[in-house]
């Protein structure tokens, strides 16, 4: 989401970056647990909302009171709005072990510290998001001072001001819970790590593989571009910024080589998209899922892979396929680096990913642990070898370090307002009615509620960033599909896949119309383009809600099965979809190949007979991918 910031003096240049820095360089000591090392006692909440009053000081610092309007100089009230944020944030910081202990019996300089930061969070909200979240923030609290006038079914507790202030200011259910804790001790490292990457020559090389790789294949330029995709989801945090990122150069590739505008900025924005899905990053979902159900995070990365590759192959079966339909060539030699050239000059880009692997799996390490151990090698690698003669400088780092902070400025921000969702949630039981409510509506039906989950993810995220759209539908819809029996697990993957759907689900599909800006292509077409590239994340969760072998929980033989003729189910809808195998595939047996691939897509464990499911699958998808194969050679022999 793109946001207008001040073209200042440089004192103030200087200040923003200084602040930047220290909310960098302190979620860095606490990930590699300084301050433990070094005697100093700090609570975890003291930790937190000193750094959500540094985020709020940039916030005011950084950002202007209107949207689009540049200025060269701060205002005087911004100035004020910043000192004020800092100097509630830092006293709260200071105070809170006394004030957690009294925050029933609304002690004064609480309510007024905590009221203070919760006003000016929801501006800093409005500042750096827009005017979606702070407005269901908003009436959230609201809901929470008149909760018992609400029409049922969804009347609960109202609250006075002053216990809800200091509620949802200073109580671990509020403001300071799971979401903020994970946003400045376990993102703002992994933020770190993906801006030294880029600034070390990571991001390039990460480019260079995926023309190497590809760019010798039919439709080189479209593969290039879900590889490259692929590759930078798993340090970007945004599928946005995903797309500015790689489709300014995939996106004209793709036209020149034959992809229309439309296909071009679509398959861009399904690519970049899946980033968010991509392990080991995920959007910073995957560490906000492991966090609300205290479940190791090397868990959700290893449910999460088969769904990500599920749906990179889906696309890249259908990238390949187009390319055949169009006659769409492989890229001029001339143009490619070639791949020892490429490793040759960047392995060393590995190591820190295994090193975080290693750390995670091996020595189960605490995530913002693996990281800092990721940044040591990556530093230490970059230095000794460097990427085509270029090594970083004290000035490249120290820039990353300024940025980390500008860029934890928005996620912090939002997880704050999340956390005054979820402590509404509480204090009201609202969160006890919404559950009950959905699961009334779905009348006790699985299929029914998942369908009404997958409506509201779509409607309640359109234009929301990545962490936003997981943190609010796992306060708000997860629960009510737990309460039917699914696997928690599923349930909070299922939510986060339908909430980042809307990306690219009209009418607010925010990267299907940035890629469509990028490939100057109608966006609507485009948004439309895109969902039917990325039709395996409409139907890849309920499948693994209803069978969790797809994000490997169960049986090895069990889970072996489920991936191969989910395997074989993608690609014969994407055949079905695209309507080209080795030759234009009449309309009838598209739909026959679309068809076979959704009975072989279905888990043999999703329900009783659905072994049958996969058999009829797999021998109608066979048969009709050997007549073709027969058909096709047979034209070649012919011609």
């Amino acid at each position: 989401m793109t946001k207008s910031t001040r073209s200042d003096s440089r004192s103030a240049v200087r200040l923003q970056r200084a602040i930047g820095a220290i909310i960098t360089v302190g979620a860095l000591s606490w990930g590699g647990d300084l301050f433990r090392r070094l005697g100093i006692n700090v609570l975890t909440q003291q930790f937190v909302v000193g750094m959500l009053a540094l985020c709020l000081a940039l916030a005011y610092l950084h950002l202007p009171a209107r949207r689009g309007v540049q200025s060269d100089r701060i205002p005087w009230y911004d100035y004020a709005l910043a000192l004020t944020g800092l100097i509630s944030g830092l006293y709260l910081s200071v105070y809170i072990p006394r004030l957690v202990d009294l925050v029933l019996t609304r002690p004064v300089d609480g309510v007024i510290a905590g009221t203070v930061m919760i006003l000016l969070t929801v501006e800093a909200l409005r500042r750096s998001s827009g005017q979606t979240l702070p407005i269901i923030v908003v009436l959230f609290i609201l809901y929470a001072l008149f909760a018992d006038v609400i029409p049922e079914p969804l009347v609960g507790r109202s609250t006075d001001p002053q216990r809800l202030g200091a509620y949802l200011a200073i109580d671990v259910n509020g403001m300071l819970g799971t979401p903020i804790i994970v946003a400045t001790t376990v993102i703002i490292p992994f933020l770190l790590f993906g801006n030294l990457l880029s600034s070390t020559g990571g991001a390039e090389f990460l480019s260079d593989l995926s023309l190497a790789l590809m760019g010798r294949f039919r439709g080189g330029p479209a593969k290039i571009a879900v590889v490259a995709s692929s590759l930078f989801g798993t340090i970007s945090g945004s599928a946005v910024a995903n797309v500015v990122a790689t489709g300014v150069v995939t996106i004209p590739w793709m036209k020149r080589s034959g992809y229309s505008p439309e296909r071009a900025g679509a398959i861009e924005a399904v690519a970049s998209t899946g980033g968010q899905i991509m392990p080991p990053v995920m959007g910073a979902s995957a560490f906000l899922i492991a966090e609300f159900l205290q479940v190791p995070y090397s868990d959700v990365l290893l449910a999460a892979l088969i769904p990500a590759v599920l749906y990179y192959l889906a696309l890249f079966v259908q990238v390949d396929l187009e390319a055949g339909k169009a006659g769409i060539a492989a890229m001029p030699r001339s143009e490619l680096p070639t791949l020892f050239g490429v490793l040759s000059s960047g392995w060393h880009f590995f190591v820190p990913f295994a090193v975080m692997i290693y750390a995670l799996f091996s020595l189960n390490w605490q995530p913002q642990m693996a990281v800092v151990a990721s940044i040591a090698s990556l530093l230490a690698l970059a230095w000794t070898f460097g990427y085509k003669g270029r090594r970083p400088t004290l000035k490249s780092i120290s820039e990353s370090i300024c940025q980390t902070g500008f860029g934890a400025l928005d996620i912090v921000v939002i997880c704050a307002g999340a956390g005054i969702v979820i402590g509404v949630l509480s204090i009201s039981g609202l969160g006890f009615s919404l559950t009950m409510t959905l699961v009334q509506l779905g009348k006790g039906s699985l299929l029914l509620l998942l369908g009404l989950g997958a409506v509201v993810c779509i409607i309640l995220e359109m234009g929301l960033p990545t962490v936003g759209v997981y943190v609010l539908l796992a306060a708000l819809v997860a629960p009510a599909i737990v309460e039917l029996g699914v696997n928690p697990l599923a349930a909070h993957l299922y939510v986060m896949y339908f909430g980042l759907l809307s990306f690219v689900t009209p009418p607010v599909a925010v990267a299907a119309f940035a890629a469509a800006s990028i490939a100057k292509a109608d966006p609507l077409r485009t948004a439309i383009q895109s969902m039917r590239f990325g039709w395996t994340a409409y139907v890849v969760p309920v499948l693994f809600v209803f069978s969790p072998a797809l994000i490997m929980h169960g049986e090895p033989f069990d889970i072996a099965l489920a991936v191969a003729t989910a395997v074989f189910g993608v690609f014969l809808g994407s055949v079905g979809i695209v309507g080209f195998l080795v030759r234009p595939v009449s309309p009838a047996r598209r739909a026959a190949f679309f068809c076979a691939g959704l009975l072989a897509l279905v888990p043999a464990g999703a329900f009783s007979g659905a072994l049958y499911t996969d058999i009829v699958g797999v021998i109608l998808g066979a048969t009709l991918v050997g007549y073709e194969a027969w058909i096709g050679k047979k034209t070649i022999q012919i011609n």
